[in-house]
């Protein structure tokens, strides 16, 4: 019997574990979004933000402040060339047990007009959470300087 429950309480430590705190699941968020992106799936990317979330990404001439917007940013990008983005250097900020900011380096790798790209940047996400899910309510995306 001693040995079921160690098996048992050590089953749940190794779960708990699993799921991990908000800084795990925003970094879940962020890794969904990569995929996202990666597979240039615009439904995949717009699910991931709230209602009344804000953006600028690279090319953002204005604040985007609509899920209709956000689908016509990504619906542009993916029309005009097939990415992969890589978050390199970044900072997990928990601001709450609902709310972490994650910013950090990243790098866009892919093809556009025929040409290879290489775009180095720097990234933004806020994400909360609501009810049961995580979302981006802020992203930002702005070219790194040279």
């Amino acid at each position: 019997m001693r040995a079921f429950l160690s098996t048992f309480a050590l089953l749940i430590s190794l779960s708990t574990t699993a799921i991990g705190g908000p800084k795990e699941e925003a970094l879940q968020v962020v890794e969904k979004w990569t995929n996202a992106f990666t597979g240039s799936d615009v439904d995949g990317i717009v699910k991931l933000y709230a209602a009344d979330a804000v953006m600028i990404g690279t090319g953002s001439k204005a604040l985007i402040a609509s899920q209709e917007g956000i689908r016509k940013y990504f619906d542009d990008v993916f029309r005009s060339g097939k990415y992969t983005p890589a978050l390199g250097e970044h900072s997990v900020l928990q601001i709450s047990d609902t709310a972490v900011v994650v910013t950090g380096f990243d790098t866009i790798v892919g093809v556009r007009a025929d040409k290879p790209v290489n775009l180095a940047g720097r990234d933004t996400f806020v994400i909360t959470k609501r009810d049961a899910a995580w979302q981006i309510v802020h992203f930002h995306r702005s070219a790194t300087p040279n």
